[in-house]
């Protein structure tokens, strides 16, 4: 057996701790967490001492000492490292958004997202993506893109089926949606390149569009690919008629908390993607297909594989119940194993056989660059009150 990868983790916050713990999971034969980088140290230091793995200093000391470089920092971030990784040899993991467009070069910290060309959001976002593909094509390294959504054991299940059957998926419906983002950079279009449908709907609608690709290459030796789309996106918390009742994050500078998009394939059939932040009780989080000779319903959160009555909210105050629960008083849903029901521990052993096998990963560049280009052409017909909008090749 060839040695494991050595592994360099970018970030030290929510993103990095689950991947840390998937990684702990895969076990060292396979891929090692040789230590993590973030540019803020004291978060660096404590992450490093919580896993036991050596805290670095600069980037190019971590890309020194790795085989892989696994970028879980904030999106915007995401190109710089990606592609400094990418020329030195290494093998490249970027959490979502893949990137984005955070704003002009020479904006200042009064710039807007809400207001600046979704055009030229839509076209500076596709050039961002296209440099972090061509360096990792030019480089002779694996690119992959860390959309757990795909690797979600739901998911898979649909897409065994689409195989085995030769289904034609009609119409998919999905959406992710929850009371606020864990992350203080969301909320910032600077920082997070856009608001719920980057932040949430990246997750449902890269999903149903791997599984236009399964379809298409289950029958016809190639994907299917999105060739329009037409959304709406609101900001319900800043409405001025908005009552504040503390039960929902309301903190957002610049970006959407509610967003609808409708995209068309190239073979006529649609999907529909919902996402917000005004949802209490939990993550919600679910797909369905509707195909010509099968309907599956695909709950990744949440699921009733375990339902709790707890009579008192202090007997569970030690328990982890499931995400962003708001109360673990009354009926609740925990979840048994939560990273496995949403894929990242079957994401990262993908990542680490594609790279080992040589071969391209279930979610990696062609489905990167289809979900940057749909969200930002989502943005534009935004812009143009639901208009339809193509979607770049």
């Amino acid at each position: 057996m060839s040695d494991p990868l050595r592994i360099g983790i970018v970030g030290s916050k929510f993103a990095a701790s689950f991947h840390m713990e998937c990684y702990v999971r895969l076990g060292r034969d396979l891929a090692a967490v040789a230590g993590v980088f973030s540019e803020t140290p004291e978060n660096c230091d404590a992450f490093a001492r919580k896993f036991e793995i050596t805290p670095f200093r600069s980037f190019e000391e971590l890309i020194g000492a790795v085989d892989v470089v696994d970028i879980c920092a904030p999106g915007y971030v995401h190109e710089e490292y990606s592609v400094k990784a990418a020329r030195a040899g290494k093998h490249v993991i970027v959490e979502k958004p893949f990137t984005g467009y955070f704003g002009p070069a020479d904006a200042g910290n009064d710039w807007r997202g809400d207001t600046f060309s979704k055009e030229a959001m839509l076209e500076g976002a596709m050039d961002s993506a296209r440099r972090i593909v061509d360096a990792a094509q030019k480089n002779h390294v694996k690119l992959c893109y860390a959309e757990n959504w795909v690797y979600a054991p739901s998911i898979q299940k649909e897409a065994e089926v689409l195989r085995a059957t030769g289904g034609q998926i009609l119409w998919i419906q999905g959406e992710e949606s929850h009371s606020g983002s864990h992350s203080p950079a969301y909320g910032i279009w600077q920082k997070a390149g856009g608001g719920s449908l980057v932040g949430k709907g990246c997750h449902p609608l890269t999903a149903a569009l791997y599984l236009k690709r399964v379809e298409g290459e289950a029958r016809d030796g190639r994907p299917l690919r999105p060739v329009a789309v037409s959304a709406r996106t609101h900001e319900l918390t800043r409405n001025s008629a908005y009552r504040d009742d503390k039960r929902l994050r309301t903190d957002y500078r610049d970006v959407e908390d509610f967003c609808q998009v409708h995209v068309v394939f190239e073979d006529g059939f649609v999907a529909d993607i919902l996402s917000t932040e005004i949802v209490m009780g939990g993550v919600h989080n679910w797909l369905e297909v509707f195909a010509n000779n099968h309907r599956m319903r695909c709950n990744i959160n949440p699921t009733d594989a375990c339902v709790l009555y707890n009579p008192e909210e202090k007997q569970l105050e030690d328990v982890y119940v499931v995400e962003k629960i708001g109360t673990k008083q009354g009926w609740s849903f925990p979840s048994p194993d939560e990273d496995w029901m949403t894929g990242y521990p079957q994401e990262l052993v993908d990542f680490v056989n594609a790279i080992r096998e040589d071969r391209e990963p279930q979610s990696g560049a062609g489905l990167a660059l289809d979900t940057v280009a749909t969200m930002y052409a989502a943005y534009c017909s935004a812009e143009k009150r639901g208009a339809e909008v193509e979607i770049p090749g």
